[in-house]
């Protein structure tokens, strides 16, 4: 019997450690201490098992066993972990088809977002997008790792500014509105991948009792992210309930915001010399399988970033101390381009996240872990200048895309 019951503990104690230690990979950070814990005891209970309770042969039998059962146990806990449901709700649409609401025009603020804290989901999303496409990212195996990664850059920076950053770039924009004369429009605010989502949004304004609906799209290029918002939002239906909807285009063709990068730099520098200024436009790049699908998405960022360039070499600044980067799937990097800057004499480097429309971990912690990775010497300073945020300037360009899409 007890033979038996030493096996079936073997057997017990390895999956939890695979349950436990896939855990410990993906829950809040507020949990992780827990599962840390957790999975030491199982895999301290499983060595004690087997040093007292198998030897000799037997040994070759119960070691293969037990990894592969802890092997098991991670697998299924991690096909659960990504199989998780999407769990923002989405309000019930009141309104009656056919009701042309009350009049008032309604801006729909949507952007990529990115949650406050630690929450996988949209990466998780992400992850099946991936799968749908056939895209080779990071193996299913080898996901929760992934994860782990991005729960750290989280702790790394304490939380993301992006959600703040937006809500802040939203009530500026519509301050702007209200100084122009405007005070019946009303704005929502909406989010890929943080809540409230496109669709809920889109809910919220129908309800509200709005007849014209303009989705004002706070992103840099037309890519698979505003697909997915504008298929969210289509499928509303709006027009079934009496109202108007219209889009409008990203911003990769705003002369407005390539213009903000050259006067925020300005500023800071103030009477620096431009010739030992160097500046990094840092792009977010796509998968090489979405060049073809989304061709735009790399074709725009590569144009706007060449233009703001250009903006730059006309106000003065060395046309070799100009370059961009990207932060991922493409290169280069930022640390080889900052390596470059140095060996041609620059003192100091301002650089952004040039696709970015409001800080988050990508400007927080990923650029400037690359910018490290170069090992600048004390007397060259690097300075991040971070994506766009509630820059006047920025908001003027995000009106100037609305304006002429507005019913009069």
């Amino acid at each position: 019997m007890s033979f038996i019951l030493n096996w079936v503990l073997l057997v017990v104690f390895s999956a939890l450690g695979g349950i436990f230690f896939l855990n410990f990979l993906t829950v809040h950070p507020r949990r992780m201490s827990l599962f840390l814990l957790l999975t030491s005891l199982a895999v301290f209970a499983l060595i004690l098992l087997i040093l007292n309770s198998f030897h000799g042969n037997i040994l070759f039998i119960a070691i293969p066993l037990a990894l592969v059962t802890f092997l098991g146990g991670y697998l299924v806990t991690n096909a659960l972990f990504l199989s998780r449901e999407d769990p923002r709700q989405v309000p019930i649409l009141t309104r009656q088809p056919g009701d042309p609401g009350d009049g008032h025009t309604a801006v729909v603020y949507f952007t990529h977002g990115e949650p406050q804290t630690y929450d996988p989901i949209g990466w998780i999303n992400q992850f099946r997008e991936f799968d749908k496409e056939h895209i080779p990212f990071v193996p299913f195996y080898a996901r929760p790792f992934f994860i782990y990664n991005l729960r750290d850059h989280y702790l790394q920076v304490g939380m993301s500014e992006h959600r703040q950053g937006h809500l802040r770039m939203m009530k500026a924009l519509e301050q702007e509105f209200r100084r122009a004369g405007d005070t019946t429009t009303r704005f929502y605010i909406c989010f890929l991948d943080d809540s409230p989502s496109a669709n809920s949004a889109v809910i919220q304004a129908l309800n509200a009792g709005a007849s014209h609906l303009i989705v004002s799209e706070v992103f840099l290029t037309i890519s698979n992210h505003t697909a997915e918002g504008e298929a969210l939002i289509k499928k509303v239906d709006v027009e079934k309930y009496g109202a108007t909807l219209k889009f409008t285009t990203p911003l990769w063709d705003s002369n407005t915001l390539m213009n903000m990068f050259v006067q925020r730099v300005n500023s800071h520098n103030g009477t620096g010399h431009k010739s030992e200024i160097g500046i990094l436009l840092v792009g977010h790049g796509q998968p090489d399988e979405w060049d073809t699908q989304w061709p735009t998405e790399i074709q725009q960022e590569v144009s706007f970033r060449q233009n703001v360039l250009k903006l730059f070499e006309q106000d003065g600044y060395h046309p070799n101390n100009l370059s961009e980067a990207w932060i991922e799937f493409k290169k280069p990097r930022s640390d080889s381009v900052v390596k470059e800057f140095y060996r041609n004499g620059v003192k100091k480097i301002y650089f952004f996240a040039a696709a970015i429309s409001a800080d988050s971990i990508h400007s927080q912690y990923d650029i400037p872990s690359h910018i490290q990775k170069a090992n600048l010497p004390p007397d060259v300073h690097a300075v991040n200048l971070g994506g766009w945020n509630d820059d006047p300037i920025v908001i003027q360009a995000i009106k100037e895309k609305i304006d002429p899409l507005m019913t009069h």
